[in-house]
């Protein structure tokens, strides 16, 4: 049996993406989004073993879901294909002053509906890293206890568990997401969030009693998502920083999962904090200056192409 180096579960939907605002008609860009699968595509592209566990309708747009994902490398075997459950869809658009809207159709769909039989197979297998995020368990009950499942299954193994905090504010208020993710987040040996995210799994009045707390609760590394500021990582041994590449954005969706990816990447190539940081920025400037969510990110071959001039001509 072949262990993977990430295991990770969420909801995968197809993906339409507009130009302009919706009400005015036009074409439609048909793709597929999930922070999850997101994540697995990016380490799946650097040449890792990613494994995604899901649950979509037996629909054209389930097909589609696990075609891409099979294209990109990531192996679901374990997914499930549910007869009479609907796959969900997200669209996007942009408001006129440019802004991206995200509009969901994902309630009572398969990948809400995801339990931890699903995931069961697919967790005794094993991983070298888990990923789960704040997403899933917000879907529902059944999704908030394969995901709990998940957690206390590869815990037991030794591997290592990393938490994306990933608070949809259209899925759940603070309060509710706070209860629920906060013992995710004393679980996890590394947890991911931006910086308004921190205060919804930790107490204090700063960013960092807020890190030493979960520090103090197990958590190797507490990474911080900073955007256009790059991000930063702690740890027992301090404070390690690194500033985000300068790229033309064209779409900031999924950069904080690109991210994630590359962190996770360069964790699995045993590289320390502050290159796993580099690798972060990197993937992140790779997806907001691509349309998509995954889209743009590298091959590792492509890793020191990344944060060129856009008329900068590589020969």
């Amino acid at each position: 049996m072949v262990t993977v180096d990430l295991l990770t579960l969420g909801e995968a939907m197809a993906a339409l993406r507009s130009g302009g605002p919706l009400k005015l008609g036009g074409d439609l860009r048909l793709s597929v989004a999930g922070a999850e699968s997101n994540v697995a595509i990016g380490l799946a592209r650097l040449g890792h073993r990613a494994r995604w566990i899901g649950r979509v309708g037996d629909d054209e747009l389930g097909a589609l879901v696990l075609r891409t994902l099979r294209a990109e490398g990531v192996d679901v075997a374990d997914a499930v294909v549910a007869p009479g459950e609907l796959t969900g869809m997200l669209l996007f658009d942009r408001a006129p002053g440019g802004t991206i809207r995200v509009h969901y159709r994902r309630a009572g769909c398969a990948g809400a509906r995801l339990t931890p039989a699903d995931v069961a197979p697919a967790v005794a297998r094993g991983a070298r890293v888990l990923h789960v995020t704040g997403i899933t368990p917000a879907l529902g009950d059944d999704a908030a206890a394969a995901v709990r499942y998940a957690v206390e299954g590869v815990r037991a193994t030794g591997a290592t568990i990393c938490f994306d905090v990933n608070h949809r504010p259209k899925l759940w208020g603070r309060a509710q997401a706070s209860a629920t993710l906060r013992p995710l987040a004393a679980e996890a040996h590394i947890v991911v969030a931006s910086e308004d995210e921190l205060p919804l799994v930790c107490d204090g009045p700063d960013e960092t009693t807020r890190v030493r707390a979960l520090l103090d609760l197990g958590a190797r590394e507490v990474v911080i998502k900073r955007g256009a500021r790059g991000a930063s990582a702690y740890t027992g041994t301090g404070r390690y920083d690194e500033p985000a590449l300068t790229v033309r954005v064209v779409d900031s969706v999924g950069a904080g999962d690109a991210f994630t990816a590359g962190y996770l990447s360069a964790l699995l190539d045993g590289l320390p904090v502050q290159e796993r940081l580099r690798r972060g920025v990197t993937l992140g400037a790779a997806a907001v200056a691509a349309h998509g969510d995954w889209e743009g990110l590298p091959t590792r071959a492509e890793l020191d192409q990344v944060g060129h001039a856009p008329d900068e001509t590589l020969r």
